[in-house]
């Protein structure tokens, strides 16, 4: 009879390639698989719409066609003269339209991130009567934009509060800087409170524990903040700044209520890509949708890759090493 050995050495049959290749397989087909409702409503709700705008900025409007005499009852295809033209006729009202939508954007996003961490500290302190401040503070994002408008439209009438504090008779809403002044001063009481909430949301997961040791080191409040809160909630503050940068990109309701339609101070690229739709300027408004989706999307990534803004998690972006643990 053979006699097995005094000693055997058990190792662990390592999974064969072949296997390992199939587990991930089947995990990626799981992925696919749950995230197929959120594709399919992202592909119906901005691919669609992107891709007809796209090709409807290459048609030109119905009507008579100057190269042959006749008129046209289909849209007439001309390429890229939609883009062309911005740089041509309708080259200072675009130019101007563009000058408009950046401007509101630098300084309503600063002026926003300034005040709304200042409602985030206030609304993260504990003192007596916090819930109601929080409302009051919160309300202002509440309110609709539309209902906005109206409303800050009578505090900057002729005859409104706006005037009756200054003590002077300031036309608010006609051409002028003063119009800018105006939509500035209603966007940042709207919006403010929208940073406040984000920036108050990364305020309550940093330990008290900090605070404490900084304290017993003999920081001040203003070391405390610019050392510690402050790179602690950068994460939350700079999604904040990068999602109001694309909605103040896409500015239309407030100005357009508050100031009114084709008004060279105030006047965005939503603006004025929906006036030559309502005037049947179809490709025109196409090109400036388009252009405007472009916009926002570079500065998106501009946040993304520039600031590093992790909205997908993975810090760095680089993979884990893979690890194997022996026995």
């Amino acid at each position: 009879m053979t006699e097995l050995p005094a000693e055997t050495g058990v190792r662990a049959r390592p999974r064969r390639p072949a296997a390992r290749g199939r587990a991930t397989a089947g995990a990626g087909r799981l992925a696919a698989l749950l995230v197929s409702p959120t594709l399919l409503v992202l592909a119906v709700v901005v691919l669609y719409p992107t891709l007809m705008a796209l090709k409807e900025s290459l048609y030109g409007a119905k009507g008579l066609d100057p190269s042959t005499g006749f008129i046209s009852a289909t849209e007439p295809f001309v390429g890229l003269r939609n883009y062309a033209d911005i740089f041509g006729e309708a080259g200072a009202r675009f130019f101007n339209a563009f000058w408009n939508t950046t401007f509101f954007t630098v300084v309503t996003v600063s002026l926003e991130t300034v005040v709304g961490v200042a409602m985030a500290l206030i609304m993260h302190r504990a003192f007596r009567g916090r819930a109601l401040v929080r409302a009051g503070i919160l309300v202002p994002w509440a309110v609709p934009t539309a209902i906005s408008g109206l409303l800050w439209r009578w505090i900057f009438n002729s005859d409104g509060v706006a005037n009756a504090l200054l003590g002077q008779q300031i036309l608010w809403t006609t051409e002028g800087f003063h119009a800018k002044v105006a939509v500035i001063v209603a966007e940042v009481w709207k919006t403010a409170p929208f940073i406040g909430l984000l920036v108050l949301a990364g305020l309550q997961v940093i330990p008290k524990e900090v605070y404490e040791a900084a304290r017993m080191d003999g920081a001040r409040p203003v070391r405390q903040f610019w050392h510690i809160t402050l790179p602690l909630v950068k994460p939350a503050l700079l999604v904040a700044v990068l999602f109001r940068c694309m909605d103040a990109l896409r500015m239309f309701d407030l100005p357009y209520i508050l100031v009114g339609a084709q008004k060279h101070s105030v006047e965005t690229l939503s603006m004025l890509a929906q006036n030559e739709a309502s005037n049947v300027r179809f490709g025109p408004a196409s090109a400036y949708a388009v252009i405007l989706f472009l916009y926002v999307f570079l500065i998106a990534l501009a946040f993304v890759r520039l600031l590093g803004t992790d909205l997908v998690g993975g810090g760095d972006g680089r993979r884990p090493r893979r690890t194997e643990v022996t026995a």
